[in-house]
């Protein structure tokens, strides 16, 4: 058996429909979307406007043209954090936090902008009083990850994003964790900028993703250069969305996430999670049988997404990670999941976790294959 549970990276596999969707873009039209008047270009055009639109569907979102697509949530959130904060501004943000936060905030304050870091309870928690207390006159943004790619704490948006409309502020969520995996309603919950991945639980392929950008927040473009229109300007013109999308868009793999949340919306987002979350929880139960285990995160299942990562005392996560790998071709992630800070704040640095992290696809026999494997990796490692 060969077994992936490492789809907090990268899902896999994808449903059939998204790999021909990605061959029809290739093979069937080809053409560049928005960048000509004859069928095939039209046709790749009628594409990415279907892809947006099916994205505003699952996430109730209004207006589908403040849908901007990006290469991935690193690149979304960096237009988010970049194309808003200036010089004076200041953001908060938590010790939950993915590298692609942290490392554009960091660069940010060698610039002048102002960024306070909300320390999470042991279990990955943040509580939005702890935001409240760091506000300030100049808060401009609350950036939060919805849930941990560590430990798969879930935040209380709802509740964080009362304290940043009360402060006057953007509330930025990393979605990179939830799209696709948890539903989200970017109105109902207050959600001014909201990033997500196309390749992770949206099911696409990689070299997607998108940033949504609410009517309140107004963006300032990170690339210049063609979008199709407007040709006669030198600068770069700030229409939604083609202004920040310059260059040819990765028609196949548009194509492919298109394809991917239309599975998600046919299948039904409530359906996945439970799914998923029935799955982790059958993990963490068997994994709770292994002495010397540890699993971190929240312990009520509702406020932990389907992510679960553990350590064995004097065990190296690497090790164990490379011994499923050898012996059972089982895919699981090892280390810091490049975000330090939260292992900071879980206290698992310097070696970080193993990380499983089950998909769509996954079932309940291979999450017992999984568990059983783990026992006899460790008996091996002990032995030796």
């Amino acid at each position: 058996m060969s077994l992936y549970l490492d789809n907090a990276a990268t899902s896999y596999p994808k449903p059939e429909q998204v790999y021909q969707a990605v061959l029809h873009a290739m093979r069937e039209v080809g053409a560049s979307p928005g960048r000509g008047g004859y069928r095939r270009s039209l046709e790749a055009s009628r594409i990415v406007f279907q892809a947006r639109e099916a994205l505003a569907t699952l996430f109730s979102i209004p207006d589908s043209a403040r849908i901007i697509f990006t290469h991935n949530a690193t690149g979304a959130l960096n237009l988010a954090l970049r194309g808003v904060l200036k010089t004076g501004d200041h953001v908060i943000t938590t010790s939950m936090e993915h590298n692609s936060v942290v490392r554009p905030l960091q660069a940010l304050s060698q610039s002048g902008v102002a960024v306070t870091v909300v320390v999470a309870g042991s279990d990955g928690i943040i509580d939005p009083d702890d935001i409240r207390h760091e506000l300030r006159p100049e808060t401009r943004m609350i950036a939060v990850s919805h849930i941990s790619n560590v430990c798969g704490a879930v935040q209380p948006l709802e509740q964080i994003a009362v304290v940043a409309r009360e402060a006057g502020a953007l509330f930025l969520v990393d979605a990179a964790q939830s799209a696709g995996y948890r539903s989200i309603d970017v109105g109902c919950i207050g959600i001014d900028l909201l990033a997500a991945p196309g390749h992770k639980g949206l099911l696409g392929p990689s070299g997607t993703g998108f940033l949504y950008a609410a009517p309140n927040v107004t963006l300032t473009p990170l690339m210049q250069g063609g979008t199709g229109s407007h040709s006669t300007l030198d600068t770069q013109p700030l229409t939604m969305p083609e202004g920040f999308e310059a260059g040819t868009l990765n028609l196949p793999g548009i194509a492919g996430l298109k394809a991917g949340v239309d599975f998600i919306l046919e299948r039904g987002i409530d359906a996945i999670s439970r799914h998923e979350q029935a799955l982790t929880q059958q993990a963490e139960a068997l994994l709770n049988e292994i002495p010397e285990l540890t699993i971190y995160g929240p312990r009520d299942p509702s406020q932990r997404g389907a992510v679960l990562s553990f350590t064995v005392a004097g065990i190296d996560p690497s090790i164990l990670a490379a011994g499923l790998d050898h012996d059972f071709d089982i895919a699981v992630r090892a280390g810091l999941h490049c975000s330090p800070q939260a292992h900071r704040t879980l206290g698992t640095l310097p070696g970080g976790t193993v990380r499983i992290s089950p998909g769509w696809s996954t079932t309940c026999e291979e999450i017992a294959f999984f568990s059983d494997a783990v026992v006899q990796c460790l008996a091996k490692i002990t032995s030796a």
